[in-house]
């Protein structure tokens, strides 16, 4: 005797949650629609729980709406992650065919969360900066608001540790190095590579203490709080691109960048990196400022030093792959990495991760991940180690 399969309960009111419900009444195949950013057009991000799965079938969600996306291009080669727990996440097999995206999980318990990346919640952020704080030589430096009124935390490591315990003298003088996350609230590897960088200060192994010794670390780990929440895919709550606002922040439409900004004044700047995420390109690797009006053979030099360090440090790096270089004079200086590089003279990068795979170390069971993103993060700062006595 068939037995008739009860509607499939999905909901995303929660932290980064992303979906609208078109049809849930075949519980064999859900359609589903990509909600936008508020105030904006953009949407790609999703993040759903759906319960009342039956274990040992196949279930399939489709994305409807997946080819008016903000990048159509990016489906194609794209599988979703799953988890069952919230902790575990693995890739599951998804298919566009041109108007809509499939995703078929082969159910193993009754409820599962789906999701574009896997995502970096707002609970574990309010802990990785408590964790932080509680690391000899971390301090919150400054704190700026979003737009919501949520916190945005500006850590220092200001000196490194010895063995014995005795701190560094944190002197004058020494590097000031930048990263900064998430501008993009849907790229959430970016703060998986930030709890990557705590992590590795936390080591406090002897080349932290070598950069520490010569170098300031600043760190933003997610500059767009309102955005990740609300499960944006690249806005914040006002409907502003954060990576297109270095040349017109305000406290009204932009006040992560103008807290960024600010800051950076006071504190001056000698390397910035810019950590992201890419839809389409299914490698990791960096932008650089060859379009800005100062750039010189100096900082091509330096951008060279960083690439082919951290391509000698780790296989989740490489040089083929990328965006094209902008032509002489003709960058967009509304973006971070050009503003900050060009208002500084220094080095200045856009570190992009996949949501897809890095495709020269490809891992099939996760794809790029949360983990992967932190081991990039230890790596690059074994590379900021490499350049910092060049830098000015």
């Amino acid at each position: 005797m068939a037995v008739t399969q009860s509607p499939l309960h999905i909901d995303c009111d929660f932290d980064s949650g992303n979906i609208e419900i078109v049809d849930a009444s075949q519980p064999s195949h859900v359609r589903l629609a990509l909600r936008p950013d508020s105030h904006s057009g953009h949407f790609q991000w999703f993040h759903f729980r759906a319960a009342g799965l039956t274990p040992g079938q196949r279930h399939r969600f489709s994305l409807d709406n997946a080819s008016q996306s903000s990048y159509p291009n990016a489906w194609t080669g794209y599988h979703a992650v799953a988890s069952y727990d919230r902790q575990s996440w693995f890739r599951v097999p998804s298919q566009f065919d041109g108007a809509a995206l499939h995703i078929d999980l082969d159910a193993e318990q009754p409820q599962v969360w789906l999701a574009y990346f896997e995502p970096y919640p707002r609970a574990r952020h309010n802990q990785l900066i408590e964790r932080a704080q509680g690391i000899a030589g971390i301090e919150l430096l400054a704190s700026g608001r979003s737009v919501q009124g949520r916190d945005i935390p500006l850590l220092r490591a200001s000196h490194g540790v010895s063995a014995d315990g005795v701190p560094g003298d944190g002197a004058p003088g020494k590097r000031k190095l930048w990263l900064i996350a998430q501008q993009h609230p849907g790229e959430h590897m970016a703060e998986w590579f930030m709890e990557g960088v705590i992590d590795r200060l936390e080591q406090n192994d002897a080349k932290v203490q070598a950069l520490l010794a010569v170098a300031d670390l600043y760190l933003i780990c997610n500059m767009n709080p309102d955005g990740a929440y609300l499960g944006h895919l690249r806005t914040n709550f006002k409907g502003q691109d954060l990576n297109r606002a270095w040349q017109s922040a305000s406290v009204e439409l932009s006040p992560e960048v103008f807290f960024a900004q600010t800051q950076m004044q006071r504190h001056g700047v000698d390397a910035f990196i810019d950590v992201h995420g890419d839809e389409e390109i299914p490698h990791v690797f960096t932008a650089a400022c060859e379009g800005n009006p100062n750039y010189s053979p100096r900082l091509a030099a330096l951008e060279q030093r960083f690439r082919d360090t951290l391509c000698r440090l780790t296989e989740d790096f490489q040089q083929v792959h990328g965006y094209t270089r902008d032509a002489p004079g003709q960058a967009n200086m509304a973006l971070a990495c050009n503003a900050v590089g060009q208002a500084y003279d220094c080095l200045s990068l856009t570190l992009e991760m996949p949501f897809k795979d890095h495709d020269d170390a490809p891992n099939p069971h996760t794809g790029w991940s949360g983990a992967r993103a932190k081991a990039l993060a230890g790596a690059v700062l074994d590379t900021l180690l490499d350049l910092t006595a060049e830098l000015r």
